[in-house]
């Protein structure tokens, strides 16, 4: 028993020393006037002397927050440290959609996720200031804003993933609060129609964005990112595009974030950005 009780102990002081660390910000948005909170894991590997890593943000879904990732996806401080880059998950709010509202000033998503909070993380975390060492991805609306937020600022982002993702919301106009931002569908189509991850699409050109888009059969979305999927294949924008058995729940997305942060290891080290 005594060795039995050695042996867990032991085991237990490894896991301990080599887990990614969890640490919780508040970064000041000037453009929305207030202190917005961030989760920042590092790799158990990072330092005062370590080399400078890439980074992911990660993105939570419509009514979540900075918090969902740490607390509802239990395999992520693992996979963070396999792959040894730094991942932040910043708060967007409970229904931003991640962009910059033209209706509630206030709400300058966009400018504070895509700008803001990079500008902040590259000057306190050892981080490589570059575009092809940084990633973004998310869940549901996380999902729309990481594909979204790529596309507007491609000179920020390298590479980035959706997971369940809104990716054209116009057929669900009542529903997570959108109106509330870009003023009722019936009256604002073009506010809708500029705001959607499926028409922004038309803008890429081959090779712009490294991307991934994943979404579970049984998801209400998944036929919006069928849609993107086919947009993407007509336009001969490389991706990776993956549909498998899951909801739009926390099971299917804790196992999704683990075939995106390998997707993004494997841009970062083609780009040469890991060690």
């Amino acid at each position: 028993m005594r060795n039995l009780l050695f042996v867990f102990l032991f085991v237990s002081s490894c896991l301990l020393v080599n887990a990614a660390d969890v640490d919780t910000i508040s970064v000041y948005s000037k453009c929305m006037h207030k202190n917005v909170k961030c989760v920042v894991i590092t790799p158990s590997k990072y330092d005062a002397d370590t080399a400078h890593l890439p980074v992911v943000y990660l993105l939570h879904g419509y009514s979540g927050n900075y918090s969902d990732w740490v607390s509802k996806a239990p395999d992520l401080l693992q996979c963070v440290d396999e792959n040894g880059f730094i991942v932040v998950c910043p708060d967007g709010a409970f229904g931003s959609w991640y962009f910059n509202s033209p209706v509630d000033t206030s709400m300058k998503y966009e400018t504070n996720v895509a700008l803001e909070i990079p500008a902040y993380i590259d000057a306190h975390y050892r981080t490589i200031a570059s575009r092809k060492a940084r990633a973004i991805a998310g869940l549901s609306m996380g999902g729309h804003g990481a594909l979204y937020l790529a596309i507007k600022h491609r000179d920020i982002f390298g590479a980035a993933g959706s997971m369940s993702g809104g990716v054209d919301f116009r057929p669900f106009p009542d529903n997570w609060d959108i109106k509330k931002y870009l003023g009722a569908y019936n009256s604002n189509k073009e506010l809708w129609d500029k705001n959607v991850v499926v028409n922004l699409a038309d803008s890429l050109q081959n090779g712009e964005l490294t991307l991934i888009v994943d979404c579970g059969v049984n998801d209400f979305f998944i036929q919006v990112n069928r849609d993107l999927h086919k947009k993407l294949l007509d336009r001969k924008i490389d991706h990776d595009y993956i549909e498998r058995p899951g909801e739009h729940n926390w099971p299917y997305w804790n196992n999704a974030v683990k075939y995106q942060l390998l997707f993004f290891h494997r841009y970062f080290t083609d780009n040469k950005m890991m060690n």
